[in-house]
C-alpha cells in the first residue's frame, strides 16, 4: 500500500474532526483555517472519507463533519483504503533486466513488506493520532464556541453641567430675545 499527500492531509483533517468534533460538526473552512488546506481539496478528501462510511456530514447552518464510528474504531488503514488503490496482482517487472528466479524472489520481498505495512496501519488507530497529537502539544483545543462572550459594563453617564443664560429650547430662547 502507498501512501500518498491525499492520505497524509486526509489524516490531518480527520484527526482535527476527532479532537474538535465532540461539540458538533466540524465545519471545512475552520479546518482549512487551521491546517492552511484549501477547502476544495478538503471537499474532495470529505467525500471519499464519507463514501467509505468514515465521516457523517451535516447540511445546513451549523453543518458540518462528525466522525461516523469512534476513533477507536477508525485504524489508519481504513483512511489509507479510501484514497489508496490496492494492487492485486504482481508488481510490474523488467523481465529482460533480471531473471524470472530474481523477479520470484523480489516479488515475495515486496509482498511480505506490503503486508506488513498494512498490518501496522491497522494496528494504529485514530484515537492513536489525537492522543499523539495532543501529548506532543501540535493541536491545542480551542474553548467551546457555545460560551458566550463576557458582557461590557456601560459607562456612567456623564453628568451634565447646567449652564446659565443658554437657552435649551425654542420658547426659551424667544423669551431670552424679548428681554433684551
Amino acid at each position: 500500500m502507498r501512501l500518498t499527500s491525499r492520505t497524509r492531509y486526509a489524516l490531518v483533517a480527520i484527526t482535527d474532526v476527532a479532537i474538535r468534533g465532540t461539540r458538533g460538526p466540524i465545519t471545512l473552512s475552520s479546518i482549512s483555517k487551521r491546517h492552511s488546506i484549501s477547502i476544495s481539496y478538503l471537499d474532495m478528501l470529505f467525500g471519499a472519507l464519507r463514501r467509505a462510511g468514515l465521516v457523517v456530514s451535516t447540511r445546513g447552518p451549523g453543518g458540518g463533519y462528525t466522525l461516523a464510528r469512534s476513533a477507536s474504531d477508525i485504524t489508519v488503514a481504513d483512511i489509507a483504503e479510501a484514497f489508496e488503490q490496492k494492487k492485486t496482482g504482481p508488481p510490474a517487472t523488467d523481465h529482460g533486466a533480471m531473471s524470472e528466479q530474481q523477479g520470484a524472489m523480489t516479488h515475495e520481498l515486496w509482498l511480505a513488506f506490503n503486508q506488513t505495512v498494512e498490518d501496522f496501519l491497522k494496528s494504529v488507530t485514530l484515537a492513536d493520532l489525537v492522543k499523539q497529537a495532543l501529548a506532543a502539544g501540535f493541536v491545542s483545543v480551542e474553548k467551546s464556541v457555545s460560551a458566550p462572550a463576557p458582557k461590557r459594563q456601560k459607562a456612567p453617564p456623564k453628568r451634565l453641567m447646567p449652564r446659565h443664560g443658554v437657552p435649551n429650547s425654542v420658547f426659551e430662547l424667544g423669551s431670552i430675545l424679548e428681554l433684551k
